[in-house]
């Protein structure tokens, strides 16, 4: 057995630990919370409550859990809004290896702007950022000048509730 082995194993072990919910929320109480994760955001960011308004959807993941010791993995559930209604429910899941210790708490929501955005979503069961449709992180400096006037790319994402 080699050393890449072992890591290899102990890769899998991580994240299989990391990334599978205990217990997974029943989708009412994903509606609940997702739309209180929402609803919080569009009241205190004005570009969020802008971008809400034009959106065709929003994808709202209200806590995603991201921890690790050398490897790490994050997993978070998450509700896709559509004209204010749950339509869809999805997770987000991910593994790291590196320099890296410790556990946080966030959450984000993504505004699609477009039907081929949402499309790109739903066509490849789910999408890598960085591949396919443009994303746009939007930070506390932006946010202030975005408006429904502005806003032209296809995703903009909001990251929220980051707690160490």
């Amino acid at each position: 057995m080699t050393i890449s082995t072992v890591r290899m194993g102990v890769a899998a072990l991580a994240v299989a630990l990391c990334c599978t919910p205990a217990f997974a929320a029943t989708k009412a109480e994903l509606d609940r919370t997702d739309r209180n994760a929402l609803n919080k955001l569009v009241a205190k960011v004005p570009a969020a409550k802008a971008l809400n308004a034009r959106a065709v959807a929003v994808l709202v993941f209200p806590t995603i859990t991201k921890a690790g010791l050398i490897i790490g993995g994050q997993y978070g559930e998450g509700v896709l809004f559509r004209n204010g209604k749950p339509v869809a429910y999805y997770n987000t899941a991910g593994a790291s290896y590196g320099l890296q210790a410790g556990a946080q708490q966030f959450g984000y929501a993504m505004f699609f702007m477009h039907e081929k955005a949402l499309e790109a979503l739903n066509q490849t069961d789910g999408f890598e950022v960085g591949i396919g449709p443009s994303v746009v992180v939007v930070d506390s400096g932006t946010g202030k000048s975005t408006t429904s006037i502005t806003a032209q790319d296809d995703i903009y994402a909001f990251i929220f509730s980051q707690r160490a």
